[in-house]
Formats: C-alpha cells, structure tokens, sequence
C-alpha cells in the first residue's frame, strides 16, 4: 500500500522546517552579533577595571570592583606624548573640526542635487559623472597635493596677516580639516541629494516658478522642508567618516595643540611612560568612540529609511 500525505501532515512539516530555518538563521546571527560585538565588551569592562585586576584576571571578566578612575584619567591626565594633559582638549579640537565640515559639505551636497536635478543644464551629467568619480579616487593619492595647497592657502593667510591684520583662519589647522573634508564630502552628498532629488515632483518647482518663486526660495520653502530623512543620512556619513578620519588627520595637524581625537588617541597608545595602563587606553578609545555610537543610537533608525526614501520614483 502507498502512504498517504494527509494535508495536515504536510503543514506540520512545514512548520517545522520554517521553525529550523529561523533558528539557524538567528542563530547565525546572533553569533555574528557577538562576535562583532566581542571587541566593544573588552573595551567597556577593562576600562572599568584596575591595573591589579587586569593583570591577573580574564579580560573577559565582569570587573570586581567597577572604578572611573581610568576614564577620569584618560580624560584629564595621560599623556599624549609629551604632554600630560589628557584627551580633552583633543576630543574638542574633533568638534570643532567635524561640526562645520558636516554641516558645509552637507549643504552644499543638498545645494548641487538640487540644481542637478531641477535646474538641468547642458554638461550637468557630465559634472556629476566627475563628482562621482572623484568619490572613488584613493585618498592617499592626493595627500601630496592637497599638501601643496594647503601651503599656499597659509603663505596667503600669512599675507593678510601681514596686510590686514588678520588671516581669517588661512592655514589653520583646524580649518585645513575643514576644508579637506568638505572637498571630499562633496562627492558623496551631492550623491545622496541628487537621488533623492531625482524623485521628488518636479511639478511642485515648476509651479513654484510660476509663482515667481526664485531660485532659492524654492530650494528654501519647498526642497529642504522635504529633505529631513535625506539629511539624516548624508549627517550620518559625513559624521562618521570624519571623526574616524586618521589619514588626512595625521598628515595635515599630526602634531602639536590642534590634533584631533584619532591622532591624540594614536599617541596615547604608543607613549611610553612605563608600565602600559590598559585600562587608561581602552577608557579614551571609548570617549573617541562615544560620539559615533551617540549618533547611531539617537538616529540610526532613521539611516536605512533616508537611503530607501529616493530609491524608487514616483
């Protein structure tokens, strides 16, 4: 005799390989997860311990006694290589660096993807097939020369000193990170603004033209009102790539009072003043972590839904 499948045998089965598949699919996901995360829970518990208990202990061991003192002295007393002064004047120098290139090359993006999508004009393909491909030119190749202008951007400076009595921040360093990162920010904001521009109603700036609306009173009063998944996004970023900026950071304020977070905290690892306090160095990679993880935590939902909202037009 043949067996018979019953339907009701047939849905049982297929619970069952759909309960297996989703236990092996967040399975592997959660140990993904955890070693993704691995690194971060060594960082978090040894900053909390004491040198004793680092050294003879498991480093993946919840600390004994839970003390600050590490992040206190991260913060106000270790060395960044001569001076003992701490990470806190650095970790400034960071936001003062990444504050105004996020918000300039973000409005500038936001200023191009409008005009390349709603004020066409011959050779606007071609511009933005430049700016695209200057996206993906490797930063190390023009290390040389943005160096070159940088220098003459200060010898000016030096001129209006001169001249004027001021030099506007011209070869400052601060301000040589500013201008670095929102030259090459462009690129990619005007990338996110563009695609999201490309799908937003052109009818609504045309009737806008109609009403005598001018060029950037349209982008005031209708695009950026429009713009706010866009502009978490492109924030996000922008963000992101420059606190963690290492290269262009070494190269351009490597040294002295104006290094940013990544190169003081660089410095911090590799001093030698005797014994290595782990502790100490795990607490300031945490400060110089702590903005990037505020960001994600506080509008990380917004990320994927800011990329997806121009994807598909209509």
């Amino acid at each position: 005799m043949s067996a018979v499948t019953t339907p009701a045998r047939q849905a049982t089965g297929g619970v069952n390989i759909k309960t297996i598949n989703r236990i092996v699919i967040y399975g592997l996901l959660a140990l993904f997860a955890l070693f993704y995360l691995m690194p971060l829970f060594v960082m978090l518990v040894t900053s909390f311990k004491t040198m004793d208990e680092i050294q003879n202990g498991n480093m993946l061991a919840l600390p004994k006694a839970p003390t600050f003192d590490p992040w206190l002295k991260a913060w106000g007393e270790t060395c960044v290589g001569l001076t003992c002064a701490g990470i806190k004047g650095y970790f400034w120098n960071s936001i003062k660096m990444v504050v105004p290139a996020v918000l300039i090359s973000t409005m500038l993006g936001a200023l191009n993807g409008y005009v390349l999508t709603k004020w066409r004009f011959r050779g606007a393909t071609l511009v933005f097939g430049l700016m695209l491909f200057a996206c993906f030119i490797p930063f190390q190749s023009v290390l040389l020369p943005m160096a070159t202008i940088l220098g003459s951007v200060g010898r000016f400076g030096v001129t209006l000193q001169n001249s004027i009595g001021t030099n506007f921040g011209l070869g400052n360093s601060t301000v040589n990170l500013v201008f670095v990162h929102v030259v090459y920010g462009i690129g990619f904001t005007t990338l996110f603004f563009r695609n999201y521009y490309e799908a937003f109603p052109t009818e609504l700036v045309k009737a806008a033209q109609v009403d005598g609306a001018s060029f950037f009173q349209i982008f005031r009063r209708i695009m950026l009102p429009n713009s706010m998944p866009i502009f978490v996004v492109t924030v996000i970023y922008q963000f992101t790539n420059i606190w963690n900026d290492f290269l262009f950071a070494s190269a351009y304020a490597g040294t002295g009072d104006a290094m940013p977070m990544t190169v003081a905290l660089n410095n911090v690892v590799n001093t030698s003043t005797g014994v290595v306090e782990y502790n100490v160095n795990m607490a300031a990679a945490m400060i110089a972590a702590l903005p990037t993880l505020l960001v994600y935590v506080l509008a990380g939902r917004y990320f994927v839904r800011g990329l997806m909202a121009g994807a598909v037009k209509g």
